[in-house]
């Protein structure tokens, strides 16, 4: 932080009084501020965000209510002083491996009629704001929050239908809350992340974040498919005991595009790790079998082409997927486990979380569940090798769904076991609290080319959309790379393809084609997926707009990877500029689109011939990967 903004900190570590009657917040280098006031018909308490001049967000209604107590309407409001918050710390995964950020904060006592005191907690960062309740004492059960968004017709926004057994739909633009068709009913339920245009270049993007024991997560509803996005829990009433409670913060990441898209605001607020030692978590690739072969873990021998793969490769882990508990055809699970380090390659295995989709659903059941099975398996897997685990078909997000996540996190950490989340919740954080969370599912993936038909004309768009909505808020298991066809096929090329391998962010990186197509690619494209990282120092958003293109720069250590897709049916240039690089090498090269769409263009460039600004042509649904080291 620059010594500007140091003083600019310490200057505003006092309440601003605001002209609407209210208090006011300032970021630590001016960028946003919040006023906090009530409305003055119904004295209700609610809050404006703005960027300098322009409005983010405006009459956010807050509010809250118990079995016992209600704070909606006629509250007294007071604020204490303002302090600094300094979060310095370390990711295993993710897009920045160090963060260093600075935000001030402030707290209001609110007081219904009764004087009963509920308080809010403002947390305003350079990249956005952060707002939590607090009860100081407790108050039995919670029943509802008043939290509202106001988002005017006529504002672009991209928001997904909530779906909490997986959070697997689309984020379609739209300019209004009309009804979605999707699952054969209209909805204007919506998930988070929900990102906003409030002004053009200016951006919003509503989630939640740092989810403890007992909390139950949100989504927004908007009634009569109106302006009013409404906060509901995801269930009717919340115990919250006779003790202080804190709900989970509700999270607006605000400012540009890059300001989105680079932002750490959702661990920047969540609890600090619990794992002391984090040596053996060790991001990576993973060759993973479903995607080409749906039941294949069923079958030795198919299993072991995977873990021949990974060795070759260079990968470091093989995912055995569903149905390993009935596997044939040569071995059995722990002869696999056995081939899979006696090869040099870590395995992982799934397991169904036996709490969403059981009956037919794929096997193993009920071996995570109870504490004492947990601890058995676990020591099972500990003895064979196993490095991770992926648990599948959760069943939504209730307080008793959030406490299964963390128990099984928290007693894998134990045994030194990384997590990957599937048909699951979003992330909210852990990845900081508990860093052997590698990564989660939560999105409408690669995987789908298997299951349905609506991929194929989507995935352009689709992909182009997601590093702006959730691929922000935490790793994302899309399982990109998909250089051949499943049961439907895809029309992204190959250059597509690849970029999204560097795009996506995910730190367990699930490469899901045959071991014959990437066998059959150049040895070039072979050799840069082979060495590829997934874990990344630093992430930089180059150029781009939702839906249409997105150019993401990532550092590892002295090695840049810019990843760049074109969301269009129709041929385009992709332009940018590599002056916020730090330090980058010379010689690049570049992978692009070929003379079809599924052939590459291969080039060595030499960057101190080309200037800063670089542009790539890339070919309807196209798009490149440029390494430079």
């Amino acid at each position: 932080m620059t010594m500007f903004r140091k003083l600019f900190s310490f200057a505003a570590a006092a309440v601003l009084v605001c002209s609407c009657g209210g208090y006011g917040l300032k970021s630590p280098d001016g960028s946003l501020d919040v006023a906090i006031f009530r409305d003055k018909v119904k004295g209700q308490v609610m809050f404006r965000l703005s960027a300098g001049e322009r409005i983010v967000l405006d009459s956010v209604k807050l509010g809250l209510g118990t079995d016992a107590c209600v704070w909606d309407e006629g509250l007294e409001m007071k604020a204490g002083p303002v302090s600094q918050v300094h979060e310095v710390y370390d990711m295993v995964s993710g897009k920045r491996s160090h963060i260093d950020k600075y935000a001030n904060e402030m707290t209001l006592s609110l007081l219904n009629a009764d004087n009963e005191e509920l308080q809010l907690r403002f947390r305003l960062f350079d990249d956005g704001l952060a707002f939590q309740y607090i009860l100081p004492h407790g108050a039995g059960v919670l029943t509802w929050e008043g939290t509202e968004y106001l988002i005017p017709v006529g504002v672009n926004r991209w928001m997904q239908n909530y779906e909490p057994g997986g959070y697997e739909a689309f984020y379609p633009k739209a300019t209004d809350g009309s009804k979605v068709s999707w699952k054969q009913r209209e909805r204007t339920d919506w998930g988070y992340p929900a990102l906003v245009e409030p002004s053009e270049g200016l951006f919003a993007l509503v989630t939640e974040a740092n989810m403890r024991k007992g909390h139950c997560g949100s989504y927004l509803l908007n009634d009569n498919a109106g302006p009013h996005y409404r906060v509901m829990l995801a269930e009717d009433s919340l115990a919250v005991g006779q003790e202080r409670w804190e709900s989970p913060w509700r999270v607006i990441i605000a400012g540009e595009l890059s300001d989105i898209v680079e932002s750490t605001l959702v661990t920047d607020v969540s609890d600090p790790s619990r794992i002391d030692d984090t040596s053996w978590i060790q991001p990576g690739p993973v060759s993973w079998i479903y995607w080409a072969n749906n039941h294949g873990s069923n079958d030795f021998r198919i299993v072991t082409e995977y873990m021949d793969l990974a060795a070759e490769m260079g990968w470091p882990y093989d995912l055995i997927d569903a149905e390993w508990d009935v596997m044939g055809n040569g071995g059995d699970v722990e002869d696999a486990l056995a081939y899979a380090v006696a090869k040099g390659v870590k395995p992982m295995i799934w397991y169904n979380s036996s709490t969403g989709w059981i009956n037919g659903a794929p096997t193993p059941y009920y071996r995570l569940n109870a504490p004492e099975d947990r601890e058995k398996e676990y020591s099972w897997l500990n003895s064979q090798g196993v490095a991770g685990i992926k648990v599948d078909f959760f069943a939504g997000d209730r307080s008793g769904d959030m406490d299964y996540y963390i128990d099984l996190m928290s007693d894998a950490a134990r045994h030194r076991l990384m997590i990957n989340f599937h048909g699951a919740t979003i992330p909210r954080g852990w990845q900081r609290t508990w860093p052997n969370l590698m990564t989660m599912e939560a999105v409408y993936g690669a995987e789908w080319y298997n299951n349905m038909p609506v991929l194929t004309s989507r995935a352009a768009v689709h992909n182009a959309t997601l590093p702006y909505t959730r691929n922000v808020i935490g790793s994302m298991d899309y399982t990109p790379g998909t250089f051949s066809d499943s049961q439907h096929p895809h029309i992204t090329t190959h250059g597509h393809e690849l970029a999204l391998t560097v795009l996506f962010e995910s730190s367990l990186q699930h490469m899901p084609d045959s071991p014959q197509t990437y066998r059959s690619l150049p040895d070039k494209v072979r050799a840069v997926l082979s060495s590829l990282p997934t874990a990344w120092d630093e992430t930089l958003l180059l150029e781009g707009y939702p839906g249409e293109s997105a150019v993401i720069a990532r550092r590892k250590g002295k090695s840049w990877y810019i990843a760049g897709i074109n969301g269009l049916d129709e041929a385009r240039t992709l332009t940018f500029s590599l002056s916020r690089l730090y330090e980058y090498g010379n010689v690049a090269r570049l992978f692009a689109d070929g003379d079809t769409d599924r052939s590459f263009a291969i080039s060595d460039l030499d960057l101190n011939g080309t200037g800063s600004d670089i542009s790539v042509s890339c070919r309807a649904r196209g798009g490149f990967l440029m390494v430079i080291r």
